[in-house]
This record gives C-alpha cells, sequence and structure tokens, in this order.
C-alpha cells in the first residue's frame, strides 16, 4: 500500500465532525487499540472497529510502553522500599510480563528457537510457528531476563526508575522502526496480526518518536528532583546502543527471513530494552 492510499484509508475511516477533534477521537482510539494488542490491560469495547486500524495504531506503541514503563517503576519503587533492589528488579520485571502476557518475550523465544534451529528460510519460519519451547529459545529468554533484572539491581533507585520508563517506550519504537526498514519476511497468509505486516509511513514513524521524546522529557524533569545527575545528552549512549540492537536484528532477519516477523519484531523490543538498560548502567 503507498503512502497516499495509507492515507486516503485512514481520511475514510476516520469518524464525521471537525477536522482536528475528528483527528483526536481517532487518534484516541488508535490508542485504545495499541494498549489492547500489546498488554491485558482492559479497554473499552471499540465501535465500528476496522482491521487496519491495528497498522495504524502502531504509532502508539511506544505511549504503551511509555505506560507500561510507569507502572512497572511504580512497583519497582515499592518493592525497593520493602525488600532491596534485586527483588525490585525481579518484581518489575514479573509485573510487566504479567501485563504484557509476555508478548515480547515469547517473541524472542520463537526467533532464537527459528534462527537457531532453522538453517532454510522455511524451516526456521515453520520452527517459530511451533507453540514448544526449545533449547535456543529457552536459553535466550533466561539470558535475556538475567540480564535485565541484574541491569536494574545495579543502578541507583532513580535511575532505576527513569531506565524502567525510557526502556519500554524507547525499545517499541525502535520495534516498530523495523516495519519502515525491511519487508515483511513471514508467510502473510498465516501472519497472526494480517495488518501489522505492512509498512510504517514517515508519519507513523514522528508520532511514535514523539512519544518516547515525551518520555525522555518527563524523567529529565524528574531525575534532578531526585538527586541525580544525568544530563539530557547522557541518554545518547543508551539509545545509541538500543540503534546498534535494532540494526543487528535488521540485518539478521533480511539475511535469514528477508524481513521482519512478528515474533523478530518482539524479539528486536526486548534487545533493544536490554540495550538501553547497558548503556544507563554503564553510566555508572
Amino acid at each position: 500500500m503507498t503512502l497516499s492510499q495509507h492515507k486516503a484509508h485512514e481520511q475514510s475511516a476516520t469518524p464525521a465532525g471537525h477536522p482536528l477533534s475528528r483527528r483526536l477521537r481517532h487518534e484516541g482510539r488508535l490508542l485504545l487499540v495499541a494498549t489492547q494488542f500489546l498488554t491485558r490491560l482492559p479497554v473499552p469495547r471499540l465501535a465500528d472497529y476496522q482491521p487496519d486500524w491495528l497498522h495504524q495504531s502502531s504509532r502508539h506503541f511506544p505511549a504503551v510502553g511509555l505506560l507500561i514503563g510507569l507502572l512497572c517503576a511504580g512497583v519497582f519503587w515499592l518493592a525497593s522500599l520493602l525488600f532491596g533492589p534485586l527483588v525490585a528488579a525481579v518484581a518489575s520485571t514479573a509485573f510487566g510480563i504479567k501485563l504484557t502476557g509476555a508478548f515480547h518475550e515469547d517473541g524472542l523465544a520463537d526467533t532464537c528457537d527459528g534462527l537457531g534451529g532453522g538453517l532454510t528460510k522455511e524451516r526456521a519460519l515453520t520452527i517459530m510457528k511451533d507453540s514448544r519451547l526449545g533449547t535456543f529459545g529457552t536459553l535466550g529468554l533466561v539470558m535475556a531476563l538475567l540480564l535485565k533484572v541484574s541491569l536494574l539491581a545495579t543502578m541507583p533507585l532513580s535511575l532505576a526508575l527513569a531506565a524502567l520508563v525510557v526502556g519500554h517506550s524507547g525499545s517499541r519504537l525502535m520495534c516498530i522502526s523495523l516495519l519502515a526498514l525491511l519487508p515483511y519476511g513471514g508467510d502473510f497468509e498465516h501472519a497472526k496480526a494480517k495488518p501489522m505486516a505492512q509498512q510504517l509511513t514517515p508519519m507513523q514513524g514522528l508520532m511514535g518518536a514523539g512519544w518516547v521524546l515525551l518520555s525522555l522529557l518527563l524523567v529529565w524533569l524528574w531525575l534532578p528532583m531526585a538527586d541525580v545527575e544525568l544530563p539530557l545528552w547522557h541518554w545518547l549512549l543508551p539509545l545509541g546502543m538500543a540503534l546498534v540492537a535494532t540494526d543487528y536484528m535488521r540485518r539478521l532477519m533480511k539475511r535469514r527471513l528477508g524481513g521482519y516477523t512478528g515474533d523478530g519484531l518482539g524479539a528486536t523490543q526486548q534487545l533493544s530494552e536490554i540495550a538501553i538498560y547497558a548503556g544507563l548502567a554503564a553510566l555508572l
């Protein structure tokens, strides 16, 4: 679908009314669609739902990540008061998994199994569709969880809270960026979410980046009150490491699968989230 076709379809799918209020209502609906897709949070039932809304909602994935990050940060803060940083890191990580239904973790495990055990594209895709967890998937998932917990536990409380907010939001921007950088590499007819098997438009990417900028602004305004000196430009290291992780996944999926898959996007989110935590921990 071309950019002009995307715009025409969005306009036709937007409810009638004043242009600004109509646009705001439509974006609000897309935000609810993104929340419903990425989390297990209850959302109001949407009238006149259209399948293409799921693709359009990808621009709000970083906003959902911001919400998840804030909730996980709240759990981390409370658990740190009661038990200390290590238990807090485990509790916030477990809460995030519960909140999202292990959505991205499942993608990481399937990607590790598929790319680790499949020598051809067809074999890799077949393995990734298998609901059973293999050796590569188990190891990849365990290592990812250990890295998240250990990195968060090594940070001061205020920095760990900031890491959760920016990590969850920024990693979901990295995830959807592959929609613009790669074609779909899976079996379109058997895709779990066919509307997502489309490319991201420049406007959608800019809106997604805006949510990450908001998360950065929030933590930048809050950190000085928490007695943590972290200039805004220091975020270039963790975000740069997330870009490196994302580019690695882009090249890997392009070479092995010819493009992205839903599981590959989940793996990208997990790796880039870990990269953001690692970048912040390295600043210490």
